[in-house]
């Protein structure tokens, strides 16, 4: 079995990304910038995490146990899990859009102001 592909420059610690491609049969390459899903690119321990919390069927109590660890250090991984795949961060960018726009309607905010912080939730 191959070692996994590194997803970190050992230099810079920027993100890689993929340029090339070969086929181990044929011997073709294929050279280009090419996109990796979001599991390519996490570091060895958060997909380990992942594989753990699959297997648990989503069930954190359970994971717990897996681990060893209490309920809040699970719970903090799995939080770190999803801010490294950028979904935390668009879950909590609705949250926001949401609270402005509920503060809109309950009359704590005046159109303008609404729109601004909209404008200013998207610049983010």
């Amino acid at each position: 079995m191959r070692p996994p592909a590194p997803s970190v420059c050992p230099v810079c610690g920027d993100r890689l990304e993929v340029t090339g491609l070969a086929c181990p049969s044929c011997q073709t390459r294929i050279e280009g910038r090419f996109s990796v899903n979001e599991f390519a690119a996490l570091p060895p321990d958060q997909l380990e995490f992942l594989r753990l919390f699959i297997k648990a069927r989503g069930n954190l109590k359970e994971l717990e146990r897996a681990l060893g660890v209490s309920y809040p250090t699970v719970r903090a991984r799995f939080d770190a899990l999803l801010r490294a795949l950028g979904y935390q961060e668009a879950a909590d960018l609705e949250a926001e859009r949401r609270a402005i726009l509920d503060a809109l309607e309950r009359g704590e905010l005046t159109p303008e102001e609404a729109a601004e912080r909209l404008r200013a939730l998207a610049r983010r």
